[in-house]
């Protein structure tokens, strides 16, 4: 049976999103941390493994409510990030604009419901095109915008200026991702959130050290999470990752000190690379490394033979792969790799 004759047009021609499991040594490649922080599961949970989980996570969303300083209203909860931007366009439909390159889900999401999407290229410094995007959101009139700030794959922060013309200009909704917040130098957008109506916030625990939990949160006007609440599944959120993430709000002190670990040996890589021949790597303020080198696809295959797998981004950023911070041992294996790799290309 030929089931692609069944198959919505906007589906055909969507490719799923691969995660591929790679046999390797060093797994530098998903932007995860590399420390588990842990955890004792409590007991209680496991016994009522029988019964649905909370569907409110309430006592998730009120940790998160008393560590971000807001109120619980202001709160919804996702089974990742990734439910709670197909939740947005789900409820608010398109056209959803966002700068490229940029986290690929806002479009294959956009798509797979068959809305509008529009992707603006972003400057040379990898900063958003103030002109461009403004010009967009007048042309285009989006009901939602994504802003990934600081930005994956490219791992900068976008201007903040720039961010809020768009804000102010756009009469839909800007949504900044700030999925890598924890490990930028900058604040993030939450302050702002009392002056705008229009701006929400996205965060997730699964950089952190929690990715296996599929934990996001979004913080915005009441008014939205009320009408995102329409459409979001009874029970999204199950007991295990509710039980687990609320134990990573108590665990404040180890997750930082993961965190300014992983900053510290972003900037020793950074350095290492900075010095080797025909290795250009960008400023980051995330977990991860974007860097350029003669031949992406050569260096990618090299770095695999050595155990160090990295992701390949050529298709995306032209010869450009990405690398994730792990540990120490990790990435000195991962810099000698380099080294190699880059000298014999």
């Amino acid at each position: 049976m030929d089931f692609s004759a069944l198959t919505k047009k906007n589906i055909r021609s969507l490719r799923p999103y691969k995660a591929e499991e790679i046999p390797c040594t060093a797994k530098l490649d998903a932007n995860e941390s590399p420390y588990c922080i842990g955890s004792k599961l409590a007991a209680d949970t496991l016994k009522k493994l029988n019964r649905y989980p909370d569907p409110d996570a309430k006592l998730l969303k009120a940790a998160i409510a008393k560590d971000l300083k807001v109120a619980k209203e202001n709160i919804i909860l996702g089974n990742g990030s990734d439910e709670l931007i197909y939740y947005l366009i789900v409820t608010f439909g398109g056209p959803v604009l966002f700068p490229v390159p940029t986290f690929s889900m806002y479009g294959i999401i956009s798509q797979a419901l068959d809305e509008k999407f529009v992707g603006i290229p972003l400057d040379k410094d990898f900063d958003l095109d103030t002109d461009k995007m403004l010009a967009a959101v007048k042309k285009y009139r989006p009901r939602l915008i994504f802003l990934s700030s600081p930005n994956n794959p490219t791992g900068n922060c976008f201007s903040a200026d720039r961010i809020l013309k768009i804000i102010g200009a756009s009469k839909g909704i800007v949504v900044v991702d700030e999925a890598y917040q924890p490990f930028s130098s900058e604040k993030g957008f939450l302050p702002l959130l009392g002056d705008y109506a229009n701006l929400t916030i996205m965060r997730t625990l699964s950089k952190i050290g929690f990715a296996a939990l599929r934990t996001g949160f979004m913080v915005a006007d009441s008014g939205l999470i009320e009408e995102v609440n329409k459409v979001r599944l009874p029970f999204n959120l199950n007991s295990l990752s509710q039980t687990i993430a609320l134990e990573a709000f108590k665990q404040k002190q180890a997750v930082g000190r993961a965190v300014r670990s992983i900053v510290s040996e972003r900037d020793r890589m950074i350095d290492a690379m900075t010095e080797m021949n025909g290795v250009i790597p960008y400023p980051s303020e995330a977990n991860f490394i974007l860097f350029r080198v003669k031949n992406a696809d050569l260096i990618y295959k090299k770095l695999l033979r050595s155990g160090v797998l990295v992701r390949n981004l050529s298709g995306t950023v032209k010869n450009a792969l990405r690398v994730t911070v792990g540990t120490p041992d990790e990435n000195n294996m991962f810099i000698k790799s380099l080294e190699r790799a880059s000298r014999r290309n």
